[in-house]
């Protein structure tokens, strides 16, 4: 797979083509407010995430820093590929575009011993819902779970929230648990559930951060 250095993005960040649409890479420490734009959008909806208000660069900081810091729970960004060499400089790197999805994998818990399973999240700009850009992202995301030490994923998502767990089914994924009326979201009481998958080295593709 072709790797290319887009500008304004630090030169250690390798980016990577999830298609001819779209490029992959680490988060890096800029991206914060465009990650919590797009994070923000999800929380209307009540379908994504359980926070109820928008938050601040400032309230996830912290989080943000950490995953950056972590060598086995990154954050990927997701921008739009160039479409034309009007958007190529002279020496062939993309010009830089904003964000339109994100994931990241995050402890299951904190404890030493859950090292080899962690928890998925996926959020896409509300421009780009039902383009496929979320299997996307998350196939990729799978294949490279063996490389980051993961064994077990798993996806904690809102019983009434039938597109995630469509895709996450049509990805593998398996009930693994459920969690009956644990959220107040204020109007209703939300069902969560787990769904897990085990992953292997040969996962989907053989692509590799």
């Amino acid at each position: 797979m072709t790797n290319i250095a887009l500008n304004a993005i630090p030169p250690n960040l390798l980016i990577h083509n999830l298609d001819d649409q779209f490029i992959v890479h680490l988060a890096n420490k800029e991206d914060l407010p465009e990650v919590l734009v797009i994070y923000n959008q999800s929380i209307a909806g009540k379908q994504a995430t359980a926070n109820l208000t928008p938050v601040t660069c400032e309230e996830r900081a912290s989080w943000f820093n950490e995953h950056l810091d972590s060598p086995t729970r990154p954050i990927y960004v997701v921008r739009a590929a160039a479409s034309s060499t009007a958007n190529v400089n002279e020496i062939g790197a993309q010009t830089k575009s904003p964000i339109v999805a994100w994931g990241s994998f995050s402890d299951l818990y904190a404890r030493t011993a859950y090292h080899i399973s962690t928890e998925i999240s996926i959020y896409l700009h509300h421009d780009y819902h039902g383009k496929g850009l979320g299997s996307l992202l998350t196939r990729w995301m799978l294949a490279q779970a063996p490389n980051l030490g993961i064994q077990n994923i798993v996806a904690l998502i809102f019983a009434h929230n039938k597109p995630s767990l469509g895709l996450f089914s049509k990805l593998g994924f398996e009930q693994w648990g459920y969690m009956p009326k644990v959220c107040d979201m204020q109007g209703f009481i939300a069902d969560v559930v787990m769904l897990g998958k085990a992953v292997a080295a040969n996962e989907t593709n053989s692509d590799k951060t």
